[in-house]
């Protein structure tokens, strides 16, 4: 599990210096970072440091940022030849956020090119080299994961934030849709594209959300210091359980049992969307708008467009518009079913992941459990619950409805205390 030694850190300048001394330890093996700006992460930890008052949320900590979003002082690239060098004039919006909350801009940090349908990036799992961290925020999980840095800012249009995260034995965040702007960052699926946050427990995600809301007053940050006393769990395994792994399944067993023993009511959901397949209507979503997004390079330059790109895009350029907007159609009404069968509890309990992280060889995993959540536009975090298949981690999502982070994140906090409690004994 990633190593939680920075949120508490003396002062910004030793939370630079001991992730800079990590990153140059590991990341030649694990390869997640793809620029850094040490010296002026450095000056920024000095100033802060310097500071007496007016603290952000995330004041003296160290962050990295997905290489799709555009930075000022570092390169943006998405993993692709055609934008080698590619320097933005400004920071995307949630990354001036976030260092506006006080956290310090480290570096860039790994993608799959155009953030989910190209080349894969040669990053590594931290915690077994030869499996996938996951992706398309390969580098966010796999730096958080290894414990170079706390936080970093991914992405997710289908399962890009909370896969790696699961895969990385780190805390992924994925906020309802549209409530941290994607100003600044390459778009894809725009009804879909949503940012990401992973990072080393679920208290960080409580400044995070603080941070990208522009709270500046401790006094209305979101308070985990005085969680419920009982939370309403659904469990929701999804109409897609029969593709989870033993190890998935048992772990989703024992988190319930271990819910109900610490006096929460648990019960099973009933699956308030049978006989609809939302994954196949959000993937006619997902490529319908992706092949929008990527029209200038398929048009100017798909020469130089990688072959994977290009073989990605290939089989939906027939997507019919009338397909496209029935399937939207179809995602709207959902989203309503949705926040009535979840208006009874504070979250639902379901997967993340359908094992733990593949051998680089067989690519990056799959989005199963992540995709129609994406597509619902709701809330979700994955907590690491423990190890499966090679001692590889192995992560447990929660859900909430529409709007309800901040419930979803005290809700996450209270059940990662009571995991970390199981885990002590």
């Amino acid at each position: 599990m990633s190593q939680q030694v920075f949120t508490g850190h003396s002062t910004a300048l030793g939370a630079v210096e001991e992730c800079l001394s990590r990153i140059a330890e590991q990341d030649l093996a694990i390869q997640s970072f793809v620029a850094l700006r040490e010296d002026a992460a450095r000056e920024e930890a000095r100033e802060l440091d310097a500071m007496t008052s007016s603290r952000g949320p995330l004041h003296g900590i160290p962050f990295a940022v997905k290489d799709i979003f555009d930075t000022g002082s570092l390169p943006t690239e998405y993993n692709s030849e055609l934008y080698r060098g590619h320097q933005p004039e400004e920071d995307a919006q949630v990354v001036a956020l976030l260092r506006r909350a006080g956290a310090i801009l480290l570096g860039k940090v790994s993608t799959v090119e155009f953030a989910g349908m190209g080349n894969l990036p040669s990053t590594r799992n931290p915690h077994h080299l030869a499996h996938s961290p996951g992706g398309s925020s390969s580098g966010s999980g796999a730096a958080v994961g290894a414990g170079m840095v706390p936080l970093a800012i991914g992405s997710q249009t289908g399962g890009s934030t909370i896969r790696p995260a699961a895969y990385c034995g780190a805390v992924g965040f994925k906020p309802t849709w549209d409530l941290v702007s994607c100003l600044g960052m390459k778009p894809f699926a725009p009804s879909l594209d949503t940012v990401g946050f992973i990072g080393d427990t679920s208290e960080l995600m409580v400044r995070v959300l603080a941070a990208v809301r522009g709270l500046a007053d401790p006094n209305g940050w979101p308070n985990c210091e005085d969680p419920p006393s009982s939370l309403r769990v659904g469990v929701y395994p999804t109409q897609y359980i029969a593709e989870a792994s033993p190890c998935v399944i048992d772990a989703l067993t024992k988190l319930s049992a271990q819910l109900t023993d610490a006096g929460h009511t648990v019960e099973e959901v009933a699956d308030p969307f049978a006989g609809n397949d939302i994954n196949a209507i959000q993937d006619i979503v997902m490529w319908g708008e992706g092949l929008d997004s990527m029209r200038t390079e398929l048009t100017d330059c798909p020469d130089q467009l990688s072959d994977a790109v290009l073989s990605a895009l290939r089989p939906h350029r027939k997507l019919a518009a009338s397909t496209i907007a029935d399937a939207r159609a179809a995602l709207a009404r959902m989203r309503l079913q949705c926040d009535k069968a979840m208006s009874s509890y504070d979250v639902w309990l379901t997967p993340a992941v359908a094992d733990v992280a593949p051998l680089l060889t067989e690519g990056n995993g799959e989005a199963t459990f992540n995709r129609s959540f994406t597509a619902l536009h709701v809330p979700c975090v994955t907590l690491p619950v423990g190890l499966g298949a090679n001692n590889l981690p192995l992560g447990l999502q929660l859900v909430a409805a529409r709007g309800a982070d901040q419930q979803l994140i005290q809700a996450a906090a209270v059940i990662e205390r009571l995991i970390n409690a199981v885990r002590a004994h």
